[in-house]
């Protein structure tokens, strides 16, 4: 029994010890990209919400909406999409949108911005429709420098 135990012992050192003589090693990235059956894509590529003007004499909430249509095709015959927005390049934080004054640049107005649908399954070659909806808050602008107030924001659609 000592016998074979140590001749196991030896194999097994034969296995899991391997010379090195400083050679070098490579490393393999391995990678694929799934296609998917779907792709959803905007009929337009811009789009425009314009809050008009706003009386801080009498600051009331505005809300306002547009709509983007958009398609999917593909050899499924239904397609799940995914809408998200960036937030626009002013945000303070996940869905804390603020417009910049045009030429004071330490000036911001906030406004909330809704998507709708955000996600679903629809058939394919059909156009749909997005609404995009902000809404201003009369106490937000009513202590705020009189002037435009601009922000861009980057909508986007998957698969």
């Amino acid at each position: 029994m000592k016998k074979s135990f140590l001749l196991f012992t030896i194999l097994l050192l034969s296995l899991t010890v391997s010379p090195t003589y400083g050679g070098e090693t490579s490393i393999v990235s391995v990678s694929a990209v799934v296609l998917s059956k779907s792709e959803c894509k905007f009929n337009s590529k811009t789009s425009n919400l314009n809050f008009g003007n706003l009386d801080p004499a009498n600051p009331v909430d505005k809300t306002v909406a547009t709509s983007i249509t958009f398609k999917c095709v593909g050899s499924a015959p239904m397609a799940t999409f995914f809408i998200t927005d960036d937030d626009g390049l002013y945000e303070t934080g996940p869905d804390q949108n603020r417009m910049r004054h045009s030429t004071i640049t330490s000036e911001y107005l906030p406004y909330s911005l809704t998507l709708d649908p955000t996600t679903g399954t629809v058939p394919k070659n059909t156009n749909q429709t997005l609404t995009i909806t902000g809404k201003v808050k009369g106490v937000d602008y009513q202590d705020v420098a009189a002037g435009n107030y601009l922000d861009t924001v980057v909508i986007s659609i998957s698969p």
